[in-house]
């Protein structure tokens, strides 16, 4: 498996009980705190593996920077955050490179393993699954009003520890069950990767945009018009495959095409299973929500209702 259908990951099969996950993914700082831009980095990596059904095992550095610009202490703290949130994956971390930078940018080259059958894929999604969202949506946003110094200290912290978050334990709840196909969210917002999965799937997707949980404070910045420039482009790109039913307000349809940072997994399973794992994630994730549905392909890609 590789880039055909914009899966998550590539996938190598070594032997008939062994496949390889195969990811990488780095960009710049959305915090000022070195650290936390380390743990979020990280986990925003892992993701990959955890989306293809799979197990990290082993991570690799990949850091950009100013020497002339940026502390040792910054660059330690920057690794040891990535470290920590490898660690806490339970994978090992075994070097990397660096390399001069104007901008700092840090990420990691990821390899997991699954067994070869439990593969998932965002090409599979049938007519009648169910869509688990397990992150709320609105980081885009939020970091954006961030660098304008517009959050209260408790959305900011909300913010950040959503991004932070690892996918470990939603993916662990949902390798006991059957799901037909899995993404997660990141730069092309719920929108571009439901997309995504429709496309591959060959059906459409329904998006039920009230269901939809959302990060504290995210709507209010959207209602006043706070929102990256990756949302307007995701939406624009869209526009084609994408249909708007009235009654959806422009800040929640904003958020939906928001560019995430480390977001959730999105996941196609049929309903009892649906409903089921709903009930095991949300002691982990709160704010998983059972937030559309897979139909007959038909006049476009996603609907949102």
């Amino acid at each position: 498996m590789g880039y055909d259908t914009a899966d998550d990951a590539a996938v190598y099969l070594v032997n008939d009980d062994t496949a390889l996950i195969q990811t990488v993914d780095f960009f710049p700082p959305m915090v000022d705190d070195p650290y936390l831009f380390g743990q979020i980095a990280a986990a925003n990596a892992l993701s990959d593996v955890y989306a293809m059904g799979g197990t990290p095992k082993l991570a690799m550095n990949l850091l950009c920077f100013p020497s002339d610009r940026i502390s040792r202490e910054d660059v330690q703290a920057i690794l040891v955050g990535g470290a920590d949130k490898v660690h806490e994956a339970g994978a090992s971390l075994c070097g990397g490179h660096t390399i001069e930078d104007k901008e700092p940018k840090y990420g990691l080259c990821v390899t997991g393993f699954a067994h070869p059958q439990r593969i998932l894929t965002n090409s599979k999604a049938q007519t009648g699954d169910l869509l688990l969202l397990t992150k709320p949506l609105g980081s885009g946003i939020l970091a954006t009003a961030a660098k304008a110094q517009l959050l209260s200290p408790a959305i900011a912290d909300g913010l950040n520890r959503t991004m932070a978050m690892l996918n470990a334990a939603a993916a662990g709840c949902m390798v006991s069950y059957t799901p037909n196909a899995c993404t997660d969210i990141t730069g092309f917002g719920l929108v571009g990767h439901a997309a995504e999965m429709a496309r591959a799937s060959g059906r459409r997707l329904r998006i039920f945009s009230r269901e939809v949980a959302l990060l504290d404070g995210v709507l209010d910045m959207a209602s006043q018009g706070i929102v990256p420039g990756g949302a307007y482009r995701n939406r624009e790109y869209l526009s084609g495959s994408t249909i708007i039913l009235p009654g959806v307000g422009q800040a929640l349809s904003d958020i939906l095409f928001d560019p995430q940072t480390s977001g959730g997994l999105l996941i196609s399973l049929p309903p009892a299973q649906a409903r089921r794992l709903l009930e095991d994630v949300q002691p982990h994730c709160p704010q998983a929500r059972i937030i559309g549905m897979v139909e007959e392909p038909g006049e476009g890609l996603v609907i949102i209702e």
